[in-house]
């Protein structure tokens, strides 16, 4: 898709509730505008139509995204510069099309048929009132039994109780499910499974409605079906759906890099490697490290203890040549929550307070980006 230059003087504003208003149609021309309604119909927003720019105070300045028709391209020339103005037409061959563009101020020039499954995916982030991504942090082993789902569910665990939308996602098929981890096994909502087939774009809310709410959060584990994977396709739509929402995404990765798991690791703002203080702990993390570092643009360790003589959490991220986010305290109580204990993070321990300050820092360091 161009982009189109020209100046802006405003912004739209935010909305006043968790959903935005429609998107605001520019058009009398009666094809292109009923291409345009069954567009926003299949991104469920409700548009407002109009045939130039709204008499009304602050009818074009407050639409959070304007579609203009071609043929209505000389009756907004007038109004306010701001961002989110689309100017959609037909004629691939008409170059005036440019310049009109320009004269408006548009964001972008959309061609029908061709642009249409970009405009539903504009249309949809609209409808949703998307707003700053969720911060999304991956946590893997280095070595097989490291600690990495606990800590997952742990940080999890921390943010919803810290009042962030939370997502958790178990991206582990064979680690025998998240949603057991936190003694949820049972609980009514979907699996993986059932995203098998996702293809282009998922509606946020609608996945986060549907999957099952543990301990203030909303987790997507696997059920304990045959299916080990799914498309990579659909893993990709599912976490780009899942960080729309805002907040955060904590997702629990594997130690093998398939087509999958490298949809999630490209989807990362932070890893986390989780080590075991013990040099065959460093040396397995070192393979793992070099693999996940290939997609991963922050890669830091956890170290965990007890430690190897020799060995402590700066040793063990210098031998890694990795950034040091902190050192994992062994807590008691967290082997089986699934049998009345309480899930990691949930308490007021050790684990609980790493948790906090790792998400502390995070979120600065994000706001800073």
């Amino acid at each position: 898709m161009d982009t189109v230059a020209g100046a802006v003087t405003q912004e739209p504003p935010p909305a006043a509730s968790g959903r935005q208003a429609g998107p605001l149609i520019v058009t009398e021309d009666v094809e292109l505008l009923d291409d345009l309604l069954r567009l926003c119909a299949a991104a469920g927003a409700t548009p407002e139509v109009h045939h130039s720019v709204p008499e009304r105070a602050g009818g074009w300045e407050a639409a959070p995204l304007v579609l203009v028709g071609d043929d209505a391209a000389r009756r907004v020339r007038g109004a306010a510069r701001r961002r989110g103005v689309v100017l959609v037409g037909r004629d691939q061959d008409d170059s005036g099309v440019w310049r009109r563009a320009v004269e408006i101020g548009a964001d972008h020039v959309l061609m029908l048929p061709d642009g249409e499954q970009w405009l539903v995916d504009r249309i949809a982030d609209v409808a949703e009132g998307v707003g700053r991504p969720a911060l999304t942090v991956g946590v893997i082993g280095g070595r097989g039994g490291a600690g990495a789902s606990t800590l997952a569910c742990a940080l999890a665990v921390t943010s919803a109780r810290e009042g962030l939308r939370t997502l958790l996602v178990d991206a582990d098929p064979l680690g025998g499910g998240l949603d057991v981890l936190l003694g949820g096994e049972t609980a009514e909502g979907l699996r993986w499974p059932a995203f098998a087939a996702s293809r282009g774009r998922v509606g946020g809310g609608a996945l986060e409605e549907s999957l099952p709410e543990l301990h203030s959060l909303r987790v997507l584990s696997w059920d304990r079906g045959d299916r080990i994977a799914v498309p990579a396709q659909a893993v990709r739509a599912v976490l780009a759906a899942a960080r729309r929402r805002g907040g955060t995404v904590v997702v629990d990765l594997p130690r093998r890099v398939d087509d999958g798991v490298a949809e999630a690791l490209a989807q990362l703002d932070l890893g986390v490697l989780v080590v075991p203080g013990e040099l065959r702990a460093v040396a397995a993390a070192g393979r793992v490290a070099s693999a996940v570092g290939m997609v991963v643009r922050d890669l830091r360790v956890a170290v965990r203890g007890p430690y190897a003589p020799g060995l402590d959490d700066r040793e063990v991220a210098r031998l890694l040549g990795l950034p040091l986010t902190g050192e994992v305290p062994v807590e008691a109580g967290l082997a089986r929550p699934g049998e009345g204990r309480v899930p990691p993070g949930a308490g007021r321990g050790p684990l609980a307070r790493f948790c906090r300050e790792f998400w502390e820092r995070a979120l600065l360091e994000a706001g800073a980006a």
